[in-house]
């Protein structure tokens, strides 16, 4: 074939594949795709490479050292329980389970969400108590059905029996002095936390791949759009940003006093931190008390309760095939499990109690 017909036929290749996808060069379809992706971009906007951290910058040296005390169960009263053990970064950040298990398999009543993109939220917790991942990180340390470690002294002392982190904190915190104690250990998990973005095919699509998402997905988003979900589930890491009352359309069958324990405050009974929908295909179940096994019965319930709508069956779908579009990993490499430092024989003791 000659150039001329190489051509050719490329042209053909990309207009089959065009029309197949309803994105025919030039014509409506192709117009309609810029202008979804140019508003979708103005609701979400763009996903950083990280949530930043004015008074603790991130530096690869903190996330690296974040990373090791993620994944060392040595951290916990009894070294059985990691970060990673109710948000594990195989599987999306989030355990799967409908409440995690913790210290003595004690279980909370909220389910565990992803990690992944919540350095982002307004703040942490279903009730929002902890202002940014940091505080989140020393709450989950010495909350009694979680990690339980007694009090910041414990942490302290473990982490300074284990010879292997002396060095580690040292470059971590080069301007410190016996950098090797809880409140540092508890800002490298946050640089550390603060890295997991998960950037993917719908950020693509907002920055002008209009291919990347397809025909049946940008249906989706313009769905998801239409019928107001954006109400709630808006900015980079599609909600996370708000809290809202549960059931505010329609009441939501919920004990649970939710921000009220926070603030004392009766008008934030039953108010709840609005979830992040990236990666919400792979984080079931759903809801603060995990109540809901599927997706599409929560895009289901959430319509109902949160807008006053009920959604025809094809609707819902459309709104789940968009939901699947955000589905992504951070790198590779910046979730493998490290090797971490050696326990040795002086090192502190497990307590099962």
């Amino acid at each position: 074939m000659n150039a001329r017909g190489r051509s050719a036929g490329g042209l053909l290749a990309l207009f089959l594949f065009s029309a197949a996808a309803g994105l025919v060069p030039g014509g409506t379809a192709l117009a309609d795709a810029k202008a979804l992706a140019a508003q979708a971009s103005s609701i979400f906007g763009e996903l950083p490479g990280e949530a930043p951290n004015e008074e603790h910058p991130v530096t690869l040296l903190k996330v690296e050292l974040g990373r090791m005390l993620y994944f060392d169960p040595r951290l916990s009263k009894n070294h059985d329980v990691s970060c990673n053990g109710c948000h594990p970064l195989a599987r999306s950040g989030a355990d799967g389970e409908v409440t995690s298990a913790g210290h003595r398999a004690q279980r909370g009543t909220r389910n565990a969400p992803s990690v992944y993109n919540a350095a982002l939220h307004v703040a942490q917790f279903w009730d929002g108590r902890a202002k940014d991942v940091e505080e989140q990180v020393r709450i989950q340390l010495l909350n009694p059905l979680e990690m339980a470690q007694p009090d910041e002294e414990a942490v302290t002392r473990l982490l300074r029996s284990i010879p292997g982190y002396r060095p580690r904190f040292r470059r971590a915190c080069p301007d410190e002095q016996g950098p090797v104690h809880f409140e540092n250990a508890s800002i490298a998990i946050a640089a550390f936390q603060r890295r997991l973005m998960t950037p993917g095919r719908f950020d693509e699509f907002m920055k002008g791949k209009l291919d990347a998402l397809s025909a049946a997905e940008q249906k989706g988003l313009s769905t998801f759009i239409s019928t107001g979900c954006i109400t709630c589930h808006v900015g980079p890491a599609v909600g996370g940003g708000s809290f809202q009352k549960l059931g505010a359309a329609k009441a939501y069958p919920t004990k649970d006093p939710g921000r009220f324990d926070v603030t004392g405050k009766e008008s934030d009974r039953g108010v709840f931190k609005v979830p992040s929908l990236r990666n919400v295909a792979k984080t079931a179940p759903y809801f603060h008390d995990g109540g809901v096994a599927k997706l599409d019965e929560a895009v289901r319930l959430m319509a109902r309760h949160q807008l006053g709508k009920e959604l025809a069956a094809d609707e819902v779908a459309s709104i789940v095939t968009f939901l699947e579009a955000l589905s992504a990993e951070p790198l590779a490499t910046l979730v493998a499990e490290p090797k971490l430092p050696l326990s040795v024989p002086r090192m502190v003791k497990p307590d099962p109690s």
